[in-house]
C-alpha cells in the first residue's frame, strides 16, 4: 500500500543531493512518531532473515514545474509517494502525514493539501509490467568473469552481467522477508533509462551517493507477492528513494 502525499510550494529546484535524501528521515520520523516499537525495530535489524527493510518512496513530482537542464524543478501544486507492504506502516504514516501542515523537504518548504491511501494493483494474472521513476540499485558480487573479486561495492546496471541473476535473488529474498510465496520471476527488462546517481542518507548528512538507472520490467509471481513488491520498490535502498515504482 501507499500514501500519496499532495504537496505545494513555492520554491522552484532542488539540489540533486536533496532530491531523494530527505524521504528516509521523513519515513523513520513518522515510524517513531505513530508506531515507536516497529520504527525503531526496522531501524535497529530490519525484518526477516536479511534484515530488509519493506519501506520506500519516491522523488517529489510536480507536473507543471518548469524544467530546466541540469536542476530537479519543483513548484506549484505536485505530490510524493510513500510506501510500504506492512499496513502497519503505512497506517501509521498516514496518522502522522495529518497532523501535519508543513514537510521540510531538503530545504526546500512543502505545505501539505491532502493524503491518500492508495491500494496497489490486483495483479490478478500473476505477471506484473513495472517501471520505476528512480534509479533502480542492485549490488553484484564484485566477482569478474573469470572468477576474481575486483571490487567490494559492484553497484550493477542493467547491461551488467548478473544484473538480473542479482536483480531476481532481491526480489525472492523480499517475498522471504514478507513470508509470501518466493517464486517470483524476471521475465524480461523492456526498457532502460539513463544511469543516475543519488546521494544518500539524512537530510542533512549527505553519506556518499549510489548509482544505477530506471528500469521497466516484467514480472511473474503469485498476486500477493507482486502487490508487495509494488508496495515496496524494486531493487535495493528502497527507503532512501531508489527503485520506486510509477
Amino acid at each position: 500500500m501507499r500514501l500519496r502525499i499532495e504537496v505545494m510550494t513555492g520554491a522552484t529546484e532542488l539540489a540533486w543531493a536533496k532530491v531523494l535524501s530527505p524521504g528516509r528521515s521523513l519515513l523513520y520520523d513518522l515510524l517513531t512518531r505513530e508506531a515507536p516499537d516497529l520504527g525503531r525495530r526496522l531501524h535497529a535489524r530490519g525484518a526477516g532473515p536479511y534484515g530488509m527493510v519493506p519501506l520506500g518512496h519516491g522523488a517529489p513530482v510536480f507536473p507543471r514545474a518548469v524544467k530546466v537542464r541540469g536542476r530537479y524543478a519543483v513548484g506549484g501544486r505536485g505530490h510524493l509517494e510513500l510506501g510500504s507492504p506492512l499496513l502497519e506502516a503505512v497506517t501509521a504514516m498516514a496518522q502522522g502525514i495529518k497532523q501535519r501542515e508543513l514537510l521540510d523537504w531538503g530545504g526546500a518548504a512543502f505545505r501539505v493539501l491532502n493524503a491518500t491511501l492508495v491500494e496497489p494493483p490486483a495483479f490478478a494474472s500473476g505477471r506484473a509490467l513495472l517501471r520505476t521513476l528512480t534509479p533502480v540499485v542492485v549490488k553484484g558480487t564484485g566477482v569478474n568473469a573469470l572468477g576474481e573479486r575486483t571490487t567490494r561495492q559492484a553497484w550493477l546496471l542493467p547491461a551488467d552481467r548478473e544484473f538480473p541473476e542479482c536483480f531476481q535473488r532481491n526480489l525472492r529474498r523480499k517475498a522471504e522477508t514478507l513470508g509470501l510465496d518466493p517464486e517470483v520471476s524476471l521475465t524480461r527488462i523492456t526498457w532502460v533509462g539513463p544511469r543516475r546517481s543519488f546521494a544518500v542518507g539524512s537530510a542533512g548528512a549527505v553519506r556518499g551517493g549510489k548509482s544505477g538507472a530506471p528500469v521497466e520490467v516484467e514480472l511473474t509471481g503469485a498476486p500477493e507477492t507482486l502487490q508487495a513488491i509494488w508496495s515496496w520498490g524494486l531493487g535495493e535502498a528502497n527507503p532512501a528513494g531508489f527503485g520506486w515504482i510509477g
